[in-house]
């Protein structure tokens, strides 16, 4: 099923946004990916992405949705939002893949978008497969003109010395830290922290897993600008992004 799905263009994005608490605009959208399966229906990742990776056939898989994400996002911009930024995953295999930078250029150039509103979204085991050689591609990949973030920042294995060596751009605190708000001192200390870091390092942060108003508060308060979450909206197909778009989120979110 996974080989054909490919050819029968199942696998599709769908897109969550990321909202600016300051000004009230969706920032941008994170693009995910869901197998639209004839039988069973609309699948998430975790039941078909470990199947994909192992075969190698994630590569020819996130080429064609890098593409359509790119194009996506180009649509959106002529339709009036030309600050909208879009995010794309990038597994391991397709980080390490000698054709990486080249499809990042053609989906680009193919698209006609702008390189700064593509954000490539790396987790953090990536960069420990090899450091050095992980450092020299996120340079090549800013080279081309794109972000980098480093996605569920604080789970995994990256230490500070390390952070300082990664030309990142966007660090996104990971929901574990998020879903204990406001109850929990400690993660709001440990929020508090990676955001001080962040700041001292030029980094933007992006805040995930923000499913209620309680967390919402607490991580204004904190002075955390961009969040995404159930809150603001579950991953949804590309034409209902829109409404979200137009919705006046200061009214509904604006500060107490």
């Amino acid at each position: 099923d996974l080989h054909y799905a490919q050819e029968r263009g199942e696998f599709v994005f769908h897109y969550q946004p990321q909202l600016n608490l300051d000004s009230g605009r969706i920032h941008a959208v994170e693009a995910l990916i869901r197998w639209q399966h004839p039988e069973k229906g609309l699948l998430a990742p975790a039941a078909f992405l470990g199947t994909l990776d192992e075969t190698g056939e994630i590569v020819g898989v996130g080429r064609k949705l890098l593409l359509a994400a790119c194009r996506q996002a180009a649509c959106w911009h002529a339709a009036g939002y030309p600050d909208l930024g879009i995010a794309v995953n990038i597994s391991g295999r397709e980080f390490w893949h000698d054709s990486l930078i080249e499809t990042v250029r053609e989906a680009l150039v193919q698209s006609g978008l702008p390189p700064k509103s593509l954000q490539l979204e790396l987790t953090e085991g990536i960069f420990m497969e090899n450091v050095d050689s992980a450092v020299d591609r996120i340079r090549a990949l800013r080279e081309v003109g794109v972000a980098v973030s480093v996605d569920d920042f604080g789970t995994g294995y990256s230490s500070l010395a390390h952070l300082q060596r990664f030309p990142i751009d966007v660090l996104k605190i990971d929901r574990y830290f998020v879903q204990d708000l406001p109850d929990s001192q400690t993660n709001k200390a440990l929020i508090s922290s990676i955001l001080a870091l962040c700041k001292g390092l030029g980094l933007d942060t992006v805040a995930e897993g923000m499913e209620n108003r309680e967390q919402l508060e607490s991580l204004r308060t904190l002075g955390c600008r961009i969040v995404q979450g159930y809150l603001i909206s579950r991953p949804v197909p590309a034409d209902e992004i829109i409404k979200l778009l137009q919705h006046d989120w200061l009214q509904e979110f604006g500060p107490a």
